[in-house]
């Protein structure tokens, strides 16, 4: 069982090395773009022709035109902080597509798509920009790679006690306490580090972009409001509390302007 978790364990340290520009932190990342893109640019594509997506309205040239400041203002400050190219692989895509549900997703590689049904809660073209930056900066970020990475190594975890345990009932107790505890204690807290990291970057990138960073708590309070207070513990969530989302970004955004200060950015929409 050493052996095996050295072995476990010497893996992870090679693969996890892909820096996250955004951070400076190495990320457990073993999926490269030119293998993850294109399985996401088609099931993208796929997504399109089975749900109904709107164009040539308002709304929808709005989401587009919100998406490419928020990508160009990314690319601003990669290529000042010495990651020129670093978007070479990325095909931008964004699109609105008619459904009630309250959510926007991005897929790696930097396919967008927002639902008709969070509209209300954006507003404006500010708050379209505060998701859309928290969007595109899960693309930044790698986070569709690190989850895929992260399933495969909760995964391996499983094979390797399977393996080492050799009681059949010893096995049974530990596939029942793995699967509770590798994802309450691993993938639960991992996805929301993703959420939270893409809520500063994303904060960031729409004040370099022109949007007032200020209106990104507004924003998550009318979320707050729309759900009626009711969410699971945020220790079951994926994502964290509004109440935690609302105080983090009241933190950032003055930081945020600091930043887009450096590109003279200074008076916000």
């Amino acid at each position: 069982m050493r052996k095996l978790s050295l072995t476990i364990a010497v893996f992870l340290a090679v693969v996890a090395c892909k820096t996250n520009p955004f951070t400076g932190k190495s990320t457990l990342n073993f999926m490269p773009n030119s293998q993850i893109f294109p399985m996401a640019f088609a099931q993208y594509d796929q997504f399109l022709t089975e749900n109904k997506v709107i164009t040539g309205t308002a709304e929808s040239q709005m989401i587009t035109s919100v998406g490419q400041r928020i990508a160009s203002a990314a690319e601003r400050w990669l290529d000042a902080n010495g990651y020129p190219g670093y978007l070479n692989d990325y095909k931008w895509e964004y699109n609105l597509v008619n459904d009630e549900t309250v959510n926007a997703w991005c897929m790696p590689g930097g396919k967008i798509v927002f639902y008709t049904g969070i509209l209300p809660i954006t507003q404006t073209e500010t708050g379209v920009a505060v998701v859309m930056g928290h969007e595109v900066a899960h693309a930044l970020a790698d986070h569709g790679a690190q989850r895929m990475s992260a399933g495969m190594v909760q995964q391996l975890g499983a094979v390797a006690g399977n393996v080492a345990i050799k009681d059949p009932k010893a096995r049974n107790i530990f596939n029942q306490s793995y699967g509770i505890g590798s994802t309450v204690l691993g993938m639960l807290p991992f996805s929301r580090s993703h959420e939270t990291e893409a809520d500063r970057i994303g904060l960031q990138i729409m004040a370099i972009a022109g949007y007032n960073p200020d209106e990104a708590a507004e924003l998550w309070r009318r979320m707050k409001a729309k759900s009626g207070g009711q969410a699971p513990p945020e220790f079951m969530s994926t994502h964290p509390s509004n109440d935690t989302r609302i105080n983090n970004l009241t933190a950032w955004a003055p930081l945020a302007k600091q930043e887009a200060a450096k590109f003279g950015v200074t008076s916000f929409k």
